[in-house]
């Protein structure tokens, strides 16, 4: 881990807290005078000098290089995030005491990180902001302690916490003390899990140690050009296997929001990175003792969507894009994906219906047939088990062929990361209504939210084919010595695969065997969801009496 990036010199005195305010008595005496007391006037004066000193950094020079970069100052960064106005920094005056390293004589108000609380639309929110002018915003132990204390009060009133992470690591002159820093931070991320919504926007450098932290919270942004994560840096990727990589190449925001899975959101400035975290945080509620907020919405709650019909084809085989569908099921059409560019063969979405909000979890046909491999379990299951601990109901959209055959999926520990999404589904106790749209095969089937695993309400429909396996796969299997023994191979394959999907994989199949609830016209899908959610509002399900289980790693 590195610490500071180049700072410019402070000027004489800077850092430096000034002596108390002295005066003289005039008059013949040649020696000083009495101490004179200041009066309210004078303090408040001071006091106004010592705030702006603060808020100004090291240097006008310090910003300007701020800004030449293409990123805002920490208190910039803050006041887009927050309702104007409503900013109450928390030790705005703190300073470092570490000695050593000429660290005596560089003390700087607020250590290199702005900490405080504000409201957003309204509600509050609690944020911290490294503040690169200063160190490079790296991490001491008066600046860890910093944000320990306000992840405290996050957590204490019950509110989301925002992190807005510009930082060179740890403050190297001040040795493990900055690491046990650290160690805080991550054990208040865990304790704050599945408690108040937690955000990580990168904004710049967040290399080493810190990088664990925004991968503990809920969420992660990252700002294409400045924004970098990892563990270990391009010089030490180079020294120990002598492989060349740029930093945006090791862990830039679009490695992260299409390899490797760390990025949620991707954004091309900071400005427009805070205004859709201001959004995500108008969809979930303040803490896990409270509902997401409601909206009003003119939507009509039955209004039909005949289109449906013409998004979906009636051939499993054809592809479309899912994300049609839900936005034609959606209030006005408005929803916002998680991970848009990583696992993109499912989609995982924030959206509302009849003003409330839900969570869509749905196969994407257009990518890789829609399969489920291990990035996409992966991606699902985290994104039912945020919405279980928030509150927020799931709907699935199902249109599914099965798991991803292949020896590198095998390998990998498909087994393993689907059963993530299973353990997911079954752990949630927030009202859960899937919906079959055409295929449902094998153990996809099952994983993606069926009744048999705890499922409240299940449609389907005319479309919907429910079974272990596809027609033809079928027929191969179960008639393989009849069909090698006959004299027209194909034809026979046929007649078993019309036969095998006349008996076993007509539209009313599993309705018949209480696998599914009802069959419905796609046209009704919106306003048959909208009713099943108003019955389960009020759904209170309490799992066994545990420690917690043993989710599949």
């Amino acid at each position: 881990m590195t610490i500071t990036s180049e700072r410019q010199p402070a000027e004489a005195g800077q850092g430096e807290a000034p002596g108390p305010a002295t005066g003289s008595v005039t008059g013949p005496a040649a020696g000083p005078g009495p101490e004179v007391t200041p009066g309210h006037g004078e303090l408040v004066e001071q006091l106004a000098l010592r705030r702006q000193e603060a808020r100004d950094g090291l240097s006008e020079r310090a910003t300007e290089v701020q800004h030449a970069k293409g990123k805002l100052t920490a208190r910039e960064r803050i006041e887009l995030l927050l309702d104007k106005g409503s900013f109450n920094e928390v030790e705005q005056f703190r300073r470092h005491r570490a000695t050593g390293f000429g660290l005596e004589n560089r003390r700087p108000l607020t250590d290199g990180v702005v900490t405080g609380w504000g409201t957003v639309h309204g509600r509050t929110v609690f944020v911290y902001a490294h503040d690169f002018r200063i160190f490079g915003g790296a991490l001491g132990e008066a600046h860890a302690q910093k944000i320990h204390k306000i992840m405290d009060m996050a957590l204490t009133a019950g509110a989301p916490l925002v992190s807005l992470s510009d930082g060179a690591g740890a403050r190297i002159q001040e040795g493990v003390t900055a690491l046990a820093g650290y160690g805080g931070i991550f054990q208040r991320n865990v304790a704050a899990s599945g408690v108040i919504p937690q955000i990580s926007v990168i904004m710049g450098p967040c290399a080493g140690g810190a990088a664990y932290s925004p991968a503990l919270t809920d969420f992660v942004f990252m700002v294409r050009g400045t924004a970098q994560m990892f563990i270990t840096g391009p010089d030490v990727v180079r020294a120990v296997t002598g492989e060349e990589i740029s930093h945006d190449g090791l862990g830039g925001a679009d490695v992260h929001a299409t390899t490797s899975g760390v990025a949620a959101f991707v954004h091309d400035s900071d400005e427009e990175a805070l205004e859709d975290v201001r959004y995500l945080l108008s969809l979930l509620p303040s803490n896990n003792r409270e509902l997401p907020p409601a909206e009003p919405t003119s939507d009509p709650a039955d209004r039909l969507n005949e289109a449906l019909t013409r998004i979906v084809p009636v051939d499993g085989n054809r592809p479309y894009d899912m994300r049609e569908v839900v936005g034609e099921i959606v209030d006005d059409g408005e929803m916002f994906e998680v991970h848009s560019g990583w696992a993109t063969n499912v989609l995982c979405v924030l959206a509302r219906l009849d003003g409330q909000v839900v969570g869509v979890v749905a196969n994407q046909p257009s990518v890789l047939a829609g399969v489920l491999d291990i990035h996409a379990s992966e991606k699902a299951a985290r994104f039912v088990s945020f919405c279980d601990a928030f509150s927020i109901p799931l709907v699935t959209l199902l249109d599914v062929p099965g798991f991803l055959p292949g020896i590198d999926q095998e390998h990998a520990g498909v087994i393993r990361h689907g059963a993530k999404l299973l353990y997911a589904y079954c752990n949630a106790t927030v009202p859960r209504i899937q919906v079959i749209l055409r295929k449902a095969y094998g153990g996809a089937y099952i994983v993606m939210e069926s009744l048999s695993i705890g499922a409240d309400l299940s449609y389907a429909w005319p479309t919907n084919e429910v079974a272990v396996m596809g027609a033809e796969g079928a027929a191969n299997v179960v008639f393989r010595r009849e069909i090698a023994a006959s004299d027209d191979p194909e034809r026979t394959r046929h007649e078993r695969m019309t036969e095998y999907r006349r008996e076993l994989m007509h539209p009313y199949y599993a309705a018949e065997r209480g696998l599914v609830d009802d069959v419905i016209d796609p046209a009704e899908t919106r306003a048959t969801l909208i009713r099943g959610l108003r019955m389960l509002r009020n759904k209170h399900k309490v799992l066994p009496d545990r420690k917690h289980g043993n989710q599949p790693a």
